[in-house]
């Protein structure tokens, strides 16, 4: 007599209907740094697909260079997580990585650095692909915040939140070269294409302020939004956008000219972003609504909010424009 089982059949029938739904989507992974949560969107239907705990406060990621993993960097929790970047599923966790509130690897891929913010101070890993080792931990005043590196490989740039400076330090001995006043809580760093202007986002001020990171000096102020914060490349290797978390929009940099050159509302504090391949859409967290908002690049309106977790930051998927 055969027996069956028709609860145990719907079981098997629901995880496989999910796994379809992770396999035909382009997932949107979105940390939700206070709810310690992961939430996956549809891409192109704007919905949740999942939503599942990660870590204490996940606030940055990135891709691993060779694009097989995404990193969520959990804060508070001191450790990496490692995800399918194209499902969103957990792969591994690494535990041990002190702090790591902005994560990045220099262009050679030689260099694994972490900023730890709480603690004041950088560290320095070698990577090989799978293990992460400690080389050295550097001091750094007060609140290490973002990061960019030069084209070479031979410096990483920090921004320093609570002293309102950015530091330069060199990548193979681990060194502070040099630390210059910008203005107050600088936030995002990023390097132009071209590799002779550093762009700082001046989160207690309105501006992008750009520096000549040879002769460091202030060249320029660009005229943003109120709390300038975070920057997302177009993907053409001209423009980028800037986020401004407190007048509730997101600019448009030419990195030739220097100027501001687009404006696009967005409420609810804009933080990190994200361009689809095809350079159509942008994504962005808002922090204070907990929401994300799809934003149609070509006419600079908000076409969706979805609905996510507490104080969404770091957002990314697969699908995606280059970061340059």
């Amino acid at each position: 007599m055969q027996r069956r089982f028709p609860g145990l059949s719907l079981v098997f029938l629901s995880l496989f209907a999910v796994t379809l739904q992770y396999a035909q989507a382009d997932v949107v992974v979105v940390l939700n740094s206070r709810d310690a949560t992961v939430s996956l969107l549809d891409q192109a239907t704007y919905k949740e697909i999942s939503n599942f705990p990660i870590g204490k406060e996940p606030h940055h990621l990135m891709a691993t260079p060779d694009n097989k993993s995404l990193i969520v960097a959990n804060a508070i929790g001191d450790e990496l997580v490692f995800l399918d970047p194209k499902t969103g599923q957990i792969q591994r966790r690494v535990n041990g990585i002190a702090d790591p509130y902005q994560i990045g690897f220099s262009p050679d891929q030689k260099w694994f650095v972490s900023n730890s913010l709480r603690l004041d101070r950088v560290d320095f890993y070698r990577y090989d692909g799978k293990q992460f080792t400690l080389a050295n931990r550097v001091p750094l005043g007060k609140l290490p915040s973002h990061m960019a590196f030069d084209a070479a490989s031979t410096t990483v740039f920090i921004t320093r939140q609570g002293s309102n400076q950015v530091s330069a330090i060199d990548l193979a001995t681990q060194t502070v070269k040099w630390t210059i006043p910008v203005g107050k809580l600088p936030a995002g760093i990023v390097m132009t294409p071209d590799d002779k202007h550093l762009l700082v986002g001046i989160m207690g001020k309105d501006y992008v302020e750009v520096i000549d990171w040879r002769t460091q000096k202030t060249v320029k102020r660009i005229k943003a939004g109120a709390g300038t914060h975070n920057f997302r490349s177009m993907g053409d290797k001209r423009h980028v956008f800037v986020s401004n978390r407190v007048s509730n929009s997101i600019n448009i940099i030419d990195q030739v000219t220097l100027e501001n050159v687009g404006m696009i509302p967005v409420p609810g504090g804009p933080d990190c972003m994200e361009l689809s391949a095809d350079g159509k859409t942008l994504w962005a967290t808002l922090r204070w609504i907990k929401k994300v908002a799809v934003i149609d690049v070509a006419s600079k309106k908000v076409i969706q909010l979805i609905p996510v977790g507490r104080s969404p930051h770091g957002v990314y998927f697969a699908n995606r424009a280059a970061s340059n």
